[in-house]
């Protein structure tokens, strides 16, 4: 017995992925459907599905270029979307490209992520580059690591001929850094779950911009995704560390306040930015 799964491409079509449910089920003794990889397949396909087509994020013959940093997101992103790719029947085709920032003392295993780039025909990419310290307080390392990054995802996208660059931010994301900006800067904006650039022939798009943290970290343990192999000195000391107690707060007052943000970033018109 064969089981399918139906996959929304971009474009307005679905095409089902297709796996026998005999052989699962005689190697693990439960039922597929019943299983919570299964049930939560299903469930982040969907999600990132009503995300690419709500935000018009993948057009036909779309080149795309994943950001992969090595997290449990970026290989998130990867799984989810390389499938997508696989039965899209050329509707658009995918890069990885892993940035390395010399200066900032963190290890990946980029031989892993070579790997699970090859799992879904995806050709991987690795560049290292560096930034010298700024005498200007405000232009901290996660700043200028950042800048630097996205510099070079925004070259290396026009090398390769990509009119997307992809990102695995969820969105915890998305509502961390409204919360951030609105109590730091004054206003209500966020990381948009799309961005066409004025400067580039790119836009910026954030498939998972529907996924909540919650779900990749189960989704990750679930995949057994190799933990990056030493971690970014300056993650823990951040604003964005301190925010994510306050959405903890506003969890146990009211158990829709995501919902409550996310429909005001969409009424605001926050969630997309063009020209």
């Amino acid at each position: 017995m064969e089981s399918y799964c139906s996959l929304y491409v971009p474009g307005g079509r679905s095409v089902f992925c297709v796996f026998k449910v005999g052989d699962v089920e005689a190697k693990t003794g439960i039922s597929v459907k019943l299983s919570r990889e299964y049930q939560l397949h299903k469930r982040l396909q969907r999600l990132m599905g009503d995300a690419l087509k709500e935000f018009a994020m993948i057009d036909n013959g779309d080149c795309v270029l994943l950001g992969l940093s090595g997290g449990k997101d970026s290989l998130a992103l990867l799984d989810l979307l390389g499938e997508r790719m696989k039965h899209s029947n050329g509707y658009f085709s995918l890069h990885a490209l892993h940035v390395r920032m010399r200066n900032i003392h963190y290890l990946t295993d980029t031989d892993y992520l070579a790997e699970k780039s090859a799992e879904w025909g995806i050709p991987f990419h690795t560049i290292e580059v560096g930034f010298e310290p700024d005498r200007e307080e405000k232009r901290t390392h996660c700043f200028l690591c950042s800048w630097n990054r996205r510099k070079t995802l925004f070259a290396e996208a026009q090398r390769l001929g990509c009119t997307k660059i992809a990102l695995g931010h969820h969105q915890d994301d998305i509502l961390r850094t409204a919360l951030m900006n609105l109590t730091f800067n004054g206003s209500f904006s966020t990381m948009p779950a799309k961005i066409v650039m004025r400067k580039f022939p790119v836009s910026i798009i954030r498939p998972l911009a529907k996924v909540t943290e919650s779900e990749l970290k189960e989704w990750a343990e679930i995949k057994h995704y190799k933990p990056v192999l030493k971690t970014c000195p300056y993650e823990e000391a951040s604003n964005r560390t301190s925010i994510g107690g306050v959405t903890d707060e506003l969890a146990k007052i009211n158990g829709e306040y995501r919902q409550s943000i996310w429909r005001a970033l969409l009424k605001t018109g926050a969630l997309v930015e063009t020209p």
